[in-house]
């Protein structure tokens, strides 16, 4: 018996690649460089020069630094930093920052 041929309906490129970048494993790593960007955009050069390791993991950005003072400064504002990064990403993306 012959299967009945399927007939697609065009589509635009735009929607198309919405749909792929879309999907979750390519948001979770295309959120992941664009918080890699916008760590050393909105913490500055100097932040850069003390920070070794960015990493997403579900809702929650770990960030390995190398100067204990900095750490600890930096945890009372960790809620800032979850807030700023959110607001440049366009949507609640991070639920929790950890610093290490």
């Amino acid at each position: 018996m012959k299967s009945p041929k399927r007939k697609f309906e065009p589509q635009s490129i735009g929607k198309v690649l919405d749909e792929i970048v879309q999907s979750k494993k390519l948001k979770a790593g295309i959120n992941n460089a664009r918080i890699n960007e916008l760590w050393y955009e909105l913490m500055g050069t100097h932040m850069t020069s003390y920070t070794e390791k960015i990493t997403l993991k579900g809702n929650t950005l770990f960030v390995s630094l190398n100067n204990a003072a900095l750490r600890e400064e930096l945890s009372y504002g960790k809620e800032k930093i979850r807030e700023m990064m959110n607001e440049h990403l366009g949507s609640e993306v991070l639920e929790k920052v950890v610093l290490r």
